[in-house]
């Protein structure tokens, strides 16, 4: 079975010379292959949990899928191992009828890494898919101060990270119409929902996956709060999702706000509680 955390012994030592042993918990990465109605489509490396959710996000993120109903099953199946227990490291897919496969210009080639969730794509132009949702057009409001306090928020969620220190995470929050703050008697926006996994594009896709299962795409008056840094995969992930905003702890890469600027992506760096940068579409933002 496999298993989002594991125990591992290690020895601890300090500048004065002193090394103690003891037990240390270590993030889960195992490798998770998809098939797509029975043909391999890809192998990434995961932590274990949630699985569905990061098979279904993927898939969005991929452009094949963007409703529910059109994944008819995901299973464990085949994954059988050599002395004949389930793995739990491959998920089966069973598309609805009409649902068109992908063009074998976005298969990946070997393995998509936990690190990065397009450097395998087959060709570049197969990276900058077509939403089927205009984050553009969202009319979302997003009050600084509420916006500021999103990381905190985040953290309390991230129940692995503290007993591993070793994960990313994603979070996803909707701000009501008529957002008036605290101290305006508005209502706080709702958490709706935090993944976590040793790639921050997979914790993403977990959030994505749920959202899908859970039919609320597009995901509109929303913003997608992350851990880490602000790549072009995250941008549009957010983008193929209908996700409005993203705001992220860390940087942007340059392509993310190229990507941001063009889709209609509120971005936003270094959010880090008391302050951030936006660098595109600052005009949902409130004062």
């Amino acid at each position: 079975m496999t298993r989002a955390s594991q125990r591992r012994r290690v020895h601890r030592y300090t500048a004065d010379g002193d090394a103690s042993g003891r037990a240390d918990t270590l993030a889960g990465e195992e490798p998770l292959e998809i098939r797509l109605d029975g043909s391999p489509f890809t192998v990434t490396m995961r932590t274990p949990g949630h699985d569905f959710d990061l098979v279904a996000g993927f898939l969005v993120s991929e452009g094949v899928v963007r409703a529910p109903s059109e994944i008819v099953q995901m299973d464990y199946r085949s994954g059988i191992g050599p002395d004949g227990q389930r793995t739990y490291n491959v998920v089966e897919v069973r598309l609805a009828p009409g649902v068109a496969l992908p063009d074998t210009s976005m298969e990946r080639h070997v393995y998509t890494s936990s690190s990065c969730g397009v450097c395998g794509t087959a060709s570049i132009e197969a990276v900058t898919k077509v939403s089927s949702y205009d984050p553009a057009g969202d009319p979302a409001r997003l009050p600084v101060p509420a916006v500021l306090a999103l990381p905190d928020r985040l953290r309390t969620g991230q129940k692995l990270f503290a007993t591993t220190g070793g994960v990313h995470a994603a979070g996803l929050f909707r701000f009501p119409d008529g957002y008036a703050g605290p101290d305006g008697g508005g209502v706080e926006p709702e958490l709706l929902c935090v993944r976590e996994d040793v790639g921050r594009h997979n914790a993403v896709d977990k959030v994505v996956g749920w959202a899908l299962r859970e039919g609320l795409l597009p995901l509109r008056s929303t913003v997608l709060q992350v851990s880490g840094r602000a790549s072009f995969e995250l941008v549009q992930k957010a983008y193929m999702a209908g996700v409005p905003a993203l705001a992220a702890v860390s940087a942007p890469s340059a392509l993310a706000v190229d990507l941001a600027e063009r889709t209609g992506v509120t971005l936003l760096g270094f959010s880090r509680g008391s302050s951030f940068n936006a660098y595109a579409h600052r005009e949902r933002l409130v004062p």
